[in-house]
């Protein structure tokens, strides 16, 4: 039986051609995902802006938000925030959390259930999510240094692994697909929350994977053809990883857009973050994560071994066949 290659073995294309074009588009791309965060905003969950939560299914046609909004006024908890969720029969109602202890805010997740089953029969709710306003700062202060911390380490060890150089074209590509990310929960106002963290710091961990692979070809590469052109030898490392890139990607990416589909509506957040996350993680490790290596002059000298003076000296003694030093 043939195995399914999607890629030939022997591909010989010119990536490194569109690297002023793909640079470009990508930090305009990243200029514009900066903007929508900072003129939009995300559409924060209950686990950063604290209150109470509720998820809405409706087994019928889903009235309008408006009528939503207007019926759980009435309720008498303030005003709620009302967001589409995963689906046009479902939404997550989300209010401010009463003032008092655990059993106020006990009290007021009841009232809530309870005014949406007697405003809207047939609608079914799940559990009510309580955060306070200190612990959602807290999960705001955390989630964002466990993302900082994650990209630091990953550029460091690169730069250990290989050459200073990798380190900076990792963090550049690691902020490159962070900041798309963040411009699509920004465009699509999907709920970000823990789970989205979640699937950024996977995303970044993706991409650790197949950076090192293009990298380590790269390094290899260098140390064989130490007369090759920086350009053309970039281009044969991506062309040699080429296939495996592409296949792990597609397979990834199946199995995430059948979880999308047909998958549970709590992650559907998650699911549409990793599946944007790798296909921008293809795009990248094929166009982005090299030209910063031409940019910043790497060359077979980059893997050469420093010598120190006095050892290059050392080197330059040879022995005569009589034995004399020289």
């Amino acid at each position: 039986m043939r195995l399914l290659k999607l890629v030939p073995e022997d591909t010989n294309i010119d990536f490194l051609r569109w690297r002023k074009v793909a640079s470009a588009a990508s930090f305009l791309l990243v200029a514009i995902s900066i903007a929508l965060v900072a003129v939009k905003g995300l559409n924060l969950g209950v686990d950063f802006v604290g209150g109470q939560s509720v998820r809405v299914e409706f087994p019928g046609t889903m009235p309008k938000i408006d009528e939503i909004r207007e019926k759980v006024g009435d309720i008498g908890l303030g005003e709620a925030t009302i967001q589409q969720f995963g689906s046009d029969k479902a939404v997550a109602i989300r209010t401010a959390l009463p003032e008092g202890d655990k059993a106020a805010a006990d009290r007021a997740g009841k009232q809530l259930v309870d005014g949406i089953h007697k405003a809207f029969p047939t609608a079914h709710t799940g559990s009510v999510e309580t955060v306070s306003g200190k612990v959602s700062g807290e999960l705001i202060r955390t989630g964002a240094l466990s993302l900082a911390l994650a990209m630091l380490g990953i550029s460091i060890y690169i730069w250990i692994r290989f050459e200073w150089q990798f380190g900076v074209g990792a963090l550049g590509r690691l902020f490159h697909e962070v900041a798309l990310t963040f411009g699509l929960f920004a465009v699509t106002q999907l709920q970000f929350d823990l789970n989205s963290i979640a699937a950024l710091l996977t995303i970044v961990g993706y991409s650790l994977n197949d950076t090192i692979v293009v990298y380590d070809r790269v390094r290899e590469n260098l140390k064989k053809y130490r007369k090759m052109e920086i350009v053309p030898l970039l281009n044969l490392s991506i062309n040699e990883t080429l296939s495996r890139t592409v296949m792990t990607s597609v397979s990834v990416m199946l199995a995430l857009g059948m979880l999308l589909l047909f998958g549970p509506d709590v992650i559907f957040g998650f699911t549409a973050a990793m599946l944007f996350g790798v296909f921008v993680g293809t795009y990248s490790s094929i166009l982005m994560s090299t030209p910063v290596l031409v940019w910043l002059k790497v060359g077979p000298q980059s893997f050469v071994p420093r010598t120190s003076a006095a050892t290059e000296g050392a080197e330059r003694i040879t022995r005569k066949d009589d034995g004399a030093v020289v």
